[in-house]
């Protein structure tokens, strides 16, 4: 089945009798006594039911619904029954500070809100009324100034919409590890057309099967969610595991009992649920590809996972992209394609093929440099996003004719491969942060995460983020040893970190926690 409307992806995949199963760590919070296990029917008619809600609370063909709530795969459940509609739904993550979520409401101007009572009571005690950025405000549970979810069970189903292919279909947001994130629109030939249906072609190796236990650890409120489902139904693989807990004495359970042949998930999911590789009889011994999006993989977990792979020879597909484009590279791993490198930049792959165009330029001069210079990286996808909402003028500025400004510094290799140096807005000087990253994970054991700060006029900072926020001067001396010219690191716990709802590091508030000042080396001219 080729993914194409949405708003029926769901009844589609009902028809054609997929037998896939659904098994969830919890509950939805749109179902919370609809228990853990789903078949395709049951989720469709949960599709249609939740289109009905959002009918009778005042959704409309071309409005608006907000999903802000608890991370679950419900999210894209709830923007499929809103494409459903014809409205367009805006997924936003429920780790957003209160101001910044108030800020994208505003934006938005939403006929509808979706969210939870917690959410709500967090944004309270933050000084923001949720509610009050919407025309309706539903909450799964009793909320103050919003219609409880129960009260539209039972409501009416409209009949599916259909749009056109290039009108907006889904909003989701940026990370925001730099400031306030920007509302990315997507249409159906954008993020459906030129990215799930390439991902759902029956490729060898790395694609889906019919007898794959497919298994994600991800950020439901991304966009990266939206374009899985349209593939997971698709493709119809035996068994599908969501997992949104991160934490390995919760995740074990459920994959021991389904275990995965694919597992693919966030960053930092693979980084809190390492721990499970090193048991004897881990829940990855299955495993024949793992997958990772979002952001970098750094050396010694990937190995890690790979080693705990009981196949022949299991696989490991990564790649560099973003909300506005979806993937632009990607590279394979395996067991012994993991060495241990320079540190100069760390690569990230070749350009998608058929899809994907990038040169590196002359941040200064926009002209192209040569193989092996580091430069600006600009890219050519047909899968790039209509606009910023409310910011048409910024999305603008970072488009050179047809190429699109991607805000990082990277080198092209002689053979087309490309090497990310740093995010231009979080670059140090004669040296890639991202890649000493690389090198110290691999010198600490113990540590979780690396993070290298870069700031204006002084040495960059390194965070080590371990499990009991302790790191002996001795580990430190020997990892940085022969690295370039950092401070004294600071040692800190998961915990402490500033994070978004993908796991990735808020560098420039924790850079101000720690310091004082938000100052980098970089200008953030194209963030």
């Amino acid at each position: 089945m080729r993914p194409h409307d949405m708003g029926v992806l769901f009844d589609r995949a009902a028809s054609r009798g997929h037998p896939t199963r659904v098994h969830l760590d919890r509950a939805f919070d749109i179902a919370p006594d609809g228990g853990t296990s789903y078949d395709v029917p049951a989720l469709a008619e949960l599709v249609r039911a939740a289109s009905g809600w959002w009918w009778a609370a005042g959704a409309r063909p071309g409005g608006r619904v907000a999903i802000l709530k608890d991370d679950h795969w419900d999210v894209d459940l709830l923007a499929c029954a809103a494409v459903r509609t014809g409205a367009v739904p805006a997924k936003l993550s429920a780790h957003l500070p209160a101001e910044t979520a108030s800020t994208l409401l505003k934006r938005l101007e939403p006929d509808v809100l979706v969210t939870t009572p917690g959410v709500l009571a967090r944004a309270t005690d933050e000084g923001v009324d949720l509610a009050a950025f919407a025309r309706a405000t539903v909450s799964t549970g009793p909320a103050p100034g919003a219609i409880a979810l129960d009260d539209l069970r039972g409501s009416a189903a409209p009949a599916a919409h259909r749009r056109g292919d290039d009108e907006p279909l889904v909003i989701t947001h940026t990370s925001g590890t730099t400031g306030v994130p920007k509302l990315v629109v997507h249409s159906t030939r954008t993020i459906i057309g030129n990215l799930a249906r390439f991902e759902a072609l029956p490729t060898p190796v790395v694609g889906l099967r019919r007898d794959d236990v497919v298994a994600t650890a991800s950020a439901y409120a991304h966009g990266r969610t939206f374009c899985w489902t349209a593939v997971a139904l698709s493709t119809a693989p035996a068994e599908i595991v969501v997992l949104t807990s991160q934490e390995p004495s919760q995740v074990d359970p459920l994959l021991r009992r389904h275990r995965p042949t694919v597992v693919e998930g966030l960053p930092s999911a693979f980084v809190r649920l390492k721990p499970l590789t090193r048991r004897l009889a881990n829940p990855f011994g299955r495993v024949r590809l793992f997958i990772s999006t979002y952001d970098a993989v750094h050396p010694a977990t990937l190995r890690a996972y790979l080693k705990a792979s009981e196949h022949d020879n299991p696989l490991w597909i990564d790649g560099w992209g973003q909300t506005e484009t979806g993937p632009l590279t990607f590279r394979l791993h395996h067991r012994g394609s993991v060495r241990r490198r320079r540190v100069q930049a760390h690569p990230v792959g070749r350009p998608m093929p058929v899809k994907t165009r990038l040169k590196v330029v002359d941040p200064g001069t926009f002209q192209p440099v040569r193989p092996g210079e580091p430069g600006l990286v600009l890219a050519r996808t047909r899968a790039l996003c209509l606009d910023y909402l409310g910011e048409s003028e910024r999305f603008a500025a970072k488009k050179s004719g047809s190429w699109w400004n991607t805000g990082d510094l990277g080198i092209r290799g002689r053979n087309g491969s490309v090497h990310l140096v740093d995010r231009e807005v979080d670059c140090a000087p004669d040296t890639s942060c991202l890649a000493t990253e690389d090198a110290l994970e691999e010198r600490l054991p113990r540590a979780l995460e690396c993070v290298l700060l870069a700031r204006a006029d002084q040495p960059p900072l390194p965070v080590v983020v371990t499990a009991d926020g302790e790191l002996s001067a001795h580990a430190w001396r020997h990892a940085a040893h022969g690295l370039p010219a950092m401070a004294e690191p600071v040692v800190l716990t998961w915990d402490d970190v500033p994070r978004t709802g993908t796991g990735k590091v808020r560098r420039l508030e924790l850079l101000n926690r720690l310091t004082g000042s938000a100052n980098t080396y970089g200008t953030g001219r194209w963030t």
